[in-house]
């Protein structure tokens, strides 16, 4: 009960920091999909998460993410994969997440469409955009974002819904919100050659209210709801 109580007051305090930036930018709270970052958490966490309402899960390691799968296969849930997806792992992936978001290579989006199972819809895909050069981080950079788009749009279980970013740490809304304000142009870019696309991930748990006032669709968050992730302290 006080774990819930916790999950619960977190929870709230972030659907009001989400309704206060919508309310200062115009924006629809409605329009913002709220996906759960449970990375290092345990399954119990996405049950607290699922009994809130939350069905959306965002996870980065492959095998923790396969585990918790196992344990909450009673839950309604939709599995989001953000991290590094390597070769090696696109199988796995393929069968068992519904979305991938960070797609930067056209040989993994290969691996991804060749390996989804008929019986399955097509896989929801975000290409993730590198808006800045930093060590150990993936995406595309903005000059082959058009090439990668549209050689992704011809693999038939693939279906490109938008774009992910994940900028360099700033305590600057300006800055945080100039980041987020490149990867809209982007995808407006996209969007006026002629693709149909519909989601803007981005925006964590330091930075929503700017991603907000840009446009995001779908916020990525983990430490505002589930708190510290257990062992980092972070």
């Amino acid at each position: 009960m006080q774990n819930m109580t916790r999950f619960s007051l977190r929870l709230a305090d972030l659907r009001s920091r989400i309704s206060a930036a919508c309310h200062e930018f115009g924006r629809n709270p409605e329009e913002i999909t709220l996906l759960a970052v449970s990375k290092r958490h345990p399954a119990d966490a996405i049950r607290e998460a699922a009994a809130a309402g939350l069905h959306y899960v965002g996870e980065n390691f492959v095998q923790e993410a396969i585990g918790k799968m196992d344990q909450t296969a009673d839950l309604d849930l939709v599995w989001h994969f953000i991290g590094h997806l390597q070769s090696n792992k696109t199988r796995i992936v393929a069968e068992r997440f519904q979305w991938v978001q960070s797609l930067d290579r056209v040989r993994i989006a290969r691996r991804l469409n060749a390996q989804r199972p008929f019986h399955a819809p097509p896989m929801d895909v975000c290409i993730q955009v590198c808006l800045e050069s930093e060590p150990g981080k993936g995406g595309v950079m903005p000059s082959g974002l058009a090439t990668l788009a549209k050689e992704i749009t011809e693999l038939d279980r693939l279906r490109l819904r938008g774009l992910m970013a994940i900028p360099p740490p700033s305590d600057d809304f300006e800055v945080q919100r100039d980041y987020f304000r490149h990867l809209r142009a982007l995808r407006d870019d996209l969007v006026a050659g002629g693709l149909q696309l519909d989601t803007l991930s981005m925006g964590m748990s330091a930075d929503l209210e700017a991603a907000i006032a840009e446009g995001a669709t779908m916020l990525r968050v983990g430490t505002a709801l589930f708190g510290p992730r257990p062992g980092t302290g972070a």
